[in-house]
């Protein structure tokens, strides 16, 4: 599995559901659903956050506190801020990715209860390769809530299949 190549297809489908959501109303992108996070804002800003939290894991960045952080899912910011932050976090991740030289270098980074469903900290310990992987198959999962929630609002929000994006086609 090549990482870069994963994000870029996430990055293409991430699109595809930025273009169903943007028309929305401020109230549909609130609306409370029995699933995800309970609304597309907030589980559209849980996938944001936690693409930041990874990668500044990746550089070896130690994370401020959860309550320092200017964006948090608990309080989705309106949708055109949260894709403009996306669009700029999407640069440094694909930064951060380009640089990686060693997919299995052996890492740790710290876990604190503000940051996780812990009640202490704790020590994780993992590699490049893990926490892209962690990444990629999160933001499927919460993207998959997320259209569910777009297809009860009435959008006809399908095929975001990989192959659909990233497999070169050519008529026989």
């Amino acid at each position: 599995m090549d990482p870069i190549n994963c994000y870029e297809y996430l990055a293409l489908a991430r699109q595809q559901v930025f273009d169903w959501v943007r028309p929305l109303s401020p109230d549909q992108y609130l609306r409370v659903f029995p699933i995800g996070l309970g609304t597309l804002g907030r589980t559209l800003t849980h996938i944001y956050v936690c693409e930041f939290a990874y990668v500044e894991r990746i550089r070896g960045h130690s994370l401020p506190p959860y309550r320092e952080w200017p964006i948090q899912d608990e309080q989705p910011p309106p949708f055109a801020t949260l894709e403009a932050a996306w669009q700029k976090q999407a640069e440094t991740t694909r930064q951060v990715l380009a640089a990686v030289t060693d997919w299995n270098q052996q890492l740790e980074y710290r876990v604190t209860p503000d940051l996780s469903n812990v009640a202490r900290p704790v020590i994780v310990t993992t590699t490049p390769g893990g926490i892209a992987t962690q990444m990629l198959t999160h933001e499927v999962h919460h993207r998959a809530q997320a259209m569910a929630m777009l297809r009860q609002l009435g959008v006809a929000a399908q095929d975001l299949d990989y192959n659909s994006f990233m497999f070169q086609r050519r008529e026989e």
